[in-house]
């Protein structure tokens, strides 16, 4: 049955890639990352103003959004990096497409723009299916709140439930706010500050909180313009294209947030959260982060300028940006929700939408909510750093040749090679056809990491480094290691005096244990080195990872199942000496062995080390046979030759007769010393023919006597 398992695994494994081959774009060879395949390096230096520098903690904010736009994407092992003091490198494996070219190469640009409509972060279609598949009564549901149907009634002409009816909106303020989802929270209460404050809105839900402020982009048009009244203009975000976009847009999706889209400054936009939990529409730029003299994180001040436990952000603008935000803030003050929100955008995403509590006259301002110091802290830093002008020139763009990578890559493959022989070569010679099942079970491991690597390449974007082949190679030979492991318990359980079909299982029990303890350290390993290493290293903690997981199918469904098939064959049960299960090989007791020799009662007990030691003790002592019954009787034969040799030369003229009957009976003898000594147990083959040569001797050197007492009698 586990090998059943198994092989459904496996062919659905590779009837997947297959199809992905046929019907998609998936490879039968894994993608390569930077240092094997080559790619594209892209050399950035950022645009400043004269006379301003650019901090390390600025540079490194750059670095982790290109990351963030990067990864997005789905290309892997991409290297990000400063070089210098200024510019940044990054190195893109393969041919990235032009979209990702232009991720990488487009500022980061902070706007602050007005809210049109803030919804559920799905789209209309996910909405409906979770929703039919609750068994919820969707009645024609078209997935969106009430605040958007009645939004939405001036472009399709009728309310959207069918039945010509809509709802008001929630209100404003410190009541509760219903979403799509049906979920309340309440929205932070207002500031009643004597300086202007606004209120942070972290998510869909609480959208209307807080107290708000900005950051700052490259925006074409720095100039005042007409404020965008979504109430006046409503005709501007309630296209065509602006509702389709809209209700299609997916935020949960990652895909769908990776920052750095080219939105047009001058028209409403539908934008996402940066955590994936709003959706909104969005007006054109009021305000361009370039006008954001700076930004901090603090706690905020109560009415009577007592410092508070709540974390804040405090922004302050410059003279141009103080009279944009005062003309903002005059507007939306005191409307109702989302009218009284901006939004805070950076790189296409929006970090915050606060709502104002009050008009702010001096530029001034300060965001509070539901939020701790280390997200005011990391928030400060995105409008700090987004204020930059961080328009980026690329200074050098060059293909990267694989030659280097395919160099090393041959390399590791060779070297990989080379060990895979030498641990079949040690299983041949220690555990003989035994070895066999450590070979097969490497073959099918190497065969679903291929597969599984393929389907990560597909689906994942996933690509093969320098890295990840030493993690395969590591993770293959710790593989290896269970196989013996549970060769070895089988073994000890053989010398304990258990048959094969005993050990086998008995062995299995004691060894799993072992295996799975083992191996969950090393998945602990690989998946802490994942969560906290970046690019290559990543790689490694993928593959040493996969490699385990495999590991432990393949002892459970292969190697064990394997195991207890050929534990019921006649060449593994018997014992057969290449088995490597012979239990006499083992140094097994021979009491507990029923084999086709018998031991005597004084050798029984003995090991094959004990009697080779025995054997050398007696050659010391001047005995040439190999125990103690041969020596005796080997001894006796030779004693009575050498008697009648005596005989025979001491008395040869007058008892020659005497002499060969003498001879006669030292032949006789010899041939009963040689047969008792070969019919006493414990003898091999061997020590069977030597004391067979001995007993011949002998009797040669009495047929020589016999002869010598006849010439004399004649």
């Amino acid at each position: 049955m586990r090998f059943l398992w198994l092989t459904i695994i496996t062919l659905v494994l590779a009837a997947i890639i297959a199809g992905g081959v046929i019907w998609s774009n998936a490879t039968t060879t894994p993608k390569l990352a930077l240092d094997l395949e080559g790619g594209t390096s892209i050399i950035l230096e950022p645009q400043v103003s004269k006379g301003t520098d650019i901090s390390k903690e600025q540079l490194d904010q750059a670095v982790a959004i290109i990351r963030q736009r990067v990864d997005s994407t789905g290309v892997s092992e991409a290297e990000i990096t400063t070089q210098g003091d200024r510019n940044i490198v990054v190195n893109l494996p393969g041919n990235p497409d032009e979209e990702t070219r232009n991720l990488v190469r487009s500022s980061a640009q902070l706007v602050f723009r007005r809210v049109a409509l803030v919804g559920d972060p799905r789209s209309q279609e996910q909405i409906q299916k979770e929703q039919e598949k609750s068994g919820e009564e969707s009645g024609g549901d078209d997935g969106l709140s009430d605040e958007e149907r009645k939004r939405l009634e001036d472009l399709t002409g009728a309310d959207s439930q069918g039945d010509g009816q809509s709802e008001d909106q929630a209100p404003s303020g410190g009541g509760d706010v219903v979403n799509a989802g049906g979920e309340t929270k309440k929205t932070a209460e207002s500031s009643e500050e004597t300086t202007s404050s606004e209120s942070e809105s972290k998510n869909a839900e609480k959208s209307g909180e807080g107290s708000g402020s900005s950051d700052s982009t490259k925006v074409t048009d720095s100039t005042p313009r007409p404020l965008f009244d979504p109430e006046k203009d409503a005709s501007e975000w309630q296209s065509d294209k602006i509702i389709k976009e809209y209700t299609e847009l997916d935020c949960t999706n990652k895909k769908n947030r990776t920052g750095g889209q080219q939105q047009p400054s001058d028209e409403p936009v539908v934008s996402c959260s940066e955590d994936g939990q709003a959706k909104y529409i969005l007006g054109p730029v009021e305000l361009s982060g370039d006008h954001l003299a700076d930004a901090s994180a603090g706690y905020a001040a109560g009415a009577n300028g007592v410092q508070t436990n709540n974390p804040a952000v405090n922004l302050s603008f410059d003279s141009t940006g103080r009279e944009i935000f005062k003309q903002i803030t005059s507007d939306i003050t005191g409307k109702q929700q989302p009218y009284n929100q901006f939004a805070i955008e950076l790189d296409g995403l929006v970090l915050s939408a606060p709502s104002s509590n009050a008009v702010i006259n001096d530029g001034n301002a300060q965001i509070t909510g539901d939020f701790s110091l280390d997200e005011a802290q990391t928030l400060a830093n995105q409008l700090k750093n987004g204020s930059l002008p961080l328009s980026f020139q690329v200074q050098s763009e060059d293909q990267i040749s694989p030659t280097l990578g395919s160099n090393y890559l041959k390399i590791g493959l060779l070297t990989g090679l080379v060990g895979l022989l030498l641990v079949v070569v040690y299983s041949l010679l220690q555990y003989r056809v035994l070895g066999l099942v450590t070979v097969s079970s490497l073959v099918v491991a190497g065969v679903l990491t291929y597969l599984l690597l393929l389907l990560a390449s597909w689906r994942y974007g996933y690509r093969l480094s320098l890295a990840g082949v030493a993690g395969i190679i590591i993770g293959i030979g710790m593989a290896a290691d269970s196989f013996i492991v549970y060769f070895e318990r089988v073994r000890d359980e053989l010398r304990s005096g258990r048959n094969l079909l005993s050990a086998v299982e008995v062995g299995w029990d004691r060894a799993k244990r072992t295996i799975y303890a083992s191996k969950a350290v090393n998945m602990l390993a690989a998946v802490i080195l994942y969560i906290l290493a970046v690019g290559s290293v990543r790689g490694f903690a993928f593959t040493l990872g996969l490699t385990v997981i495999i590991d432990v199918l393949i002892v459970f469904l292969f190697t064990h199942p394997m195991l207890q098939f050929l534990a019921r064959t006649k060449f593994f049960g018997e014992g057969h000496p290449m088995s490597g299960m012979d239990p006499r090989l083992l140094g097994v007791k021979p009491a507990a062995y029923r084999g086709a020799l018998n031991l005597s009662i004084d050798d029984k007990d003995k090991t094959p080390e004990a009697k080779r030691r025995e054997k050398a003790r007696m050659r010391k002592a001047g005995m040439n046979t190999d125990d103690s019954s041969d020596a005796t009787a080997a001894t006796a034969a030779a004693s009575e030759s050498e008697e009648t040799t005596t005989t025979s030369e001491t008395d040869n003229a007058t008892t020659g007769r005497s002499t060969t009957t003498k001879s006669k009976s030292a032949k006789s003898k010899s041939k009963k010393a040689a047969k008792s000594a070969a019919a006493t147990g414990g003898m091999t083959i061997a020590e069977r023919k030597a004391a067979a040569r001995r007993a011949e001797e002998d009797d040669a050197v009495a047929d020589s006597t016999a002869d010598d007492g006849k010439e004399a009698d004649k």
